[in-house]
């Protein structure tokens, strides 16, 4: 445990810290109201000093979003490539983030937040960080998207090819794509899931259970969903019991794959192989593409016959220059697969289309790709010197 230590009323004061992005303790914190000026916050989040906030609440937002116009007015220029014109936006997002994280709340022993007009933050709390441990300081940015997530878990999305609602908890991916949904929901089933008596289908990295709760509706008798993530876990769970869907859908984790064999494997795995800075990032960057190659080559292992595999993948990350699609087909061939189809659609979210984003070229020429692929038969080194000793004498 973190303890964040300052000085008010000239009395030493101290309480634990916590940030979901593991930012390290500030250097140093003052106490701040109403009165501190949006040029001076700006200045001493730059130089490092958090602000502890003790006015209003409404007037901290303010403060929050004043202190972001400040940091975009800085926001640097396209690069000379789109590698690096990616490379300079997500370090201008990781500083931005940094210097808003300067802008500290004080949750009280039972999560309430003792600030005026502030809002009943408490259950918020409790569903994020689980019961609380005393005195807590956290960043008001931190808070807000806590209060957030709060609100999409109670209200739900949409999913119109489930004819539902799917509930997402604090940091996990919630499904507001619905592109790739729709891709799972209409392409035909493997000849293997028509042909068993008893159908079983892997979800890998589930996150809220969409596509779980999707292949169970569409007839698949057995859905395992796996997830590394804890909160992803218990938030598959519940989206499966409210769907009426718990006795189908088993929920197994943390890992990727579960144990046996599947007629059908699908994977959603972060888009782009970069860093990412909360938690909420680990449905978009992985590193390394780590999961995206952890499904390819584990997945003629987890195959049945005539079994197929379901990748759905942006190509964001080639427009970016930081994937190829050489890179990924040799990715695949290399882990004995190949590819049997693939469907591709255009994206429909509102960044797309928003040309004031950084990487408006990128995203405005995104393709979002399903892949359906099937592990290469194994030819029996008999069989293949006969192969070649026949190749041999016909020259």
């Amino acid at each position: 445990m973190s303890t964040i230590r300052w000085i008010e009323d000239h009395t030493p004061q101290s309480a634990r810290w916590h940030s979901e992005s593991a930012t390290p303790l500030p250097r140093r914190t003052v106490v701040a109201d109403d009165g501190v000026k949006a040029d001076d916050a700006y200045r001493l989040a730059c130089e490092g000093t958090a602000l502890l906030w003790r006015g209003d609440f409404p007037n901290a937002r303010q403060l929050l979003r004043a202190t972001g116009r400040r940091i975009d007015r800085k926001a640097p220029r396209p690069g000379s490539s789109p590698s690096e014109s990616f490379r300079l936006h997500r370090r201008h997002s990781r500083h931005r983030a940094q210097v808003l994280g300067k802008l500290l709340v004080l949750l009280e022993d039972d999560h309430t937040l003792a600030l005026r007009r502030a809002p009943d933050v408490r259950q918020a709390c409790l569903e994020a960080y689980g019961p609380p441990k005393g005195p807590t300081a956290v960043s008001l940015r931190e808070l807000l998207g806590v209060i957030g997530a709060h609100q999409w878990r109670l209200k739900g999305i949409d999913v119109p090819a489930l004819g539902a609602r799917v509930h997402p908890h604090y940091g996990v991916f919630a499904p507001v794509r619905s592109e790739y949904v729709d891709l799972v929901a209409r392409t035909p089933l493997p000849p293997a899931t028509r042909r068993s008596l008893a159908t079983t289908a892997f979800d890998l990295g589930t996150g809220t259970g969409v596509l779980a709760a999707v292949l169970a509706r569409r007839g698949i008798d057995r859905i395992v969903a796996t997830d590394i993530s804890s909160r992803a876990l218990a938030c598959a769970r519940e989206n499966a019991h409210r769907l009426a869907l718990a006795d189908r859908v088993e929920v197994r984790g943390p890992g990727l794959f579960p144990e046996g064999r599947a007629d059908l494997v699908v994977c959603n795995p972060p888009w782009l192989p970069a860093r990412p800075t909360g938690p909420v990032e680990q449905g978009v960057y992985d590193p390394d593409g780590a999961m995206l190659h952890g499904f390819l080559t584990g997945l003629a292992g987890h195959l049945r016959p005539e079994g197929e595999g379901w990748l759905v993948l942006s190509d964001l990350a080639e427009h970016l220059g930081l994937r190829t699609r050489q890179q990924l087909l040799d990715a695949i061939h290399a882990a004995g697969l190949r590819v049997v189809g693939r469907v591709d659609t255009k994206p429909r979210h509102p960044r797309s289309k928003d040309t004031t984003d950084p990487l408006h070229t990128a995203r405005g020429a995104e393709t979002t790709s399903f892949w359906r692929l099937t592990a290469r038969p194994v030819w029996p080194s008999a069989v293949l010197g006969e192969v070649s000793e026949i190749c041999r004498q016909q020259g």
